[in-house]
């Protein structure tokens, strides 16, 4: 047996993956946007982070942020695209 074969691949299961927006309810994507602005935004000292809920909202229908899912961790959240 050789090194390679020593080395388990992950399993692709349990890797996040992008959920497509149409999926989630109105209530789950503003869940998602307001849990954004108040993380980010509200770490940039800014008197109300939930004022930018807009522009997220605005950046996720662009596709400029799209929904991640965690199944290890069963969390999502919203990010960069993945890469080309």
């Amino acid at each position: 047996m050789d090194q390679t074969e020593k080395i388990s691949e992950a399993d692709p299961r349990q890797e996040p993956f992008v959920v497509d927006t149409s999926l989630l309810t109105d209530d789950q994507l503003e869940g998602l946007v307001q849990e954004y602005c108040t993380r980010y935004h509200g770490l940039n000292d800014q008197e109300s982070p939930l004022q930018e809920q807009d522009r997220v909202m605005s950046a996720v229908r662009r596709g400029d942020l799209v929904v991640w899912f965690d199944p290890v961790e069963n969390t999502a959240g919203l990010g960069r695209p993945p890469s080309p």
